[in-house]
């Protein structure tokens, strides 16, 4: 792959995974708009362990009070604040690792990675998204995460396997409808997405180590630490937009590129 294509690819997968706009439905598009090759799980996984590695240390204080509770967990012996963050990460991590594994075997997700799939899921749940911050009140914080909540944003999380729809986006609108400020929102999905790209990435792991070779490995390389930069300042950026805006900028451009996506498919 030549250094331009892993540029976009990284800049695409950094600047969009924490965004409510959906990097898997970019990273589908950019074969399907342009002359470039599909970019293939090889990459697609190396760019999402770069930006696995910028959430890690943008949140590494909470990242490593989870780390601290996770024997709780696994005594299922809950005795602290980490203890109680790890199993709401658990928790909420399950019904995607569960759902992701039968659309896997199934092989349906390659069936929904179509511009008309595309194209609705932005602009539903762009609407989605806008209704729940707009109505949504700003009461909770992070630190009043409950079992119940980590148990319905993993459910909301679910909905995210559809191409499109961003699996930030969804638990952002969970979030926010269950009263959630906009900053502790994005950063419960930012949380909730550690465990979850990792799971994919074990899950597609074996496939990955067993196609690639020195070129590809290269590559994956390159793309993600350049994913991880891009990623960090995607992060920056949002968290301090968001004290002094909403998320109607992030629903305006899903549903342009939505209805823009549509028209391409129907015409």
């Amino acid at each position: 792959m030549t250094i331009l294509h892993l540029v976009l690819l990284a800049i695409i997968q950094g600047v969009t995974e924490f965004l409510p706009v959906s990097s898997s439905g970019h990273l589908v598009l950019l074969p399907m708009l342009t002359s470039l090759d599909d970019q293939g799980p090889v990459i697609d996984v190396a760019v999402h362990v770069g930006t696995l590695a910028a959430v890690c240390w943008y949140l590494r204080a909470e990242v490593m009070l989870a780390l601290r509770g996770l024997p709780e967990v696994m005594r299922l012996r809950i005795e602290s604040r980490a203890g109680f963050l790890a199993l709401c990460l658990t928790v909420a991590t399950i019904p995607v690792i569960l759902f992701g594994l039968v659309v896997h075997l199934l092989g349906v997700a390659q069936m929904l990675r179509s511009i008309t799939v595309i194209g609705w899921a932005m602009i539903l749940f762009g609407i989605a998204l806008y209704i729940a911050d707009r109505r949504g009140p700003e009461r909770r914080h992070l630190g009043e995460w409950t079992l119940k909540h980590a148990v319905t944003l993993g459910l909301w999380q679910v909905v995210a396997l559809i191409p499109g729809t961003s699996r930030a986006g969804i638990v952002i609108t969970g979030a926010r409808a269950l009263g959630y400020h906009r900053q502790d929102a994005a950063k419960l999905s930012m949380l909730m997405s550690i465990p979850t790209i990792a799971a994919a990435g074990l899950l597609l792991g074996a496939d990955v180590l067993r196609m690639a070779d020195w070129q590809t490995a290269r590559d994956g390389a390159i793309a993600a630490v350049l994913a991880f930069f891009a990623a960090w300042a995607a992060l920056v950026v949002m968290m301090r937009l968001l004290q002094r805006v909403s998320f109607t900028p992030y629903v305006i451009y899903r549903v342009t590129l939505g209805a823009a996506l549509l028209v391409l498919a129907y015409s």
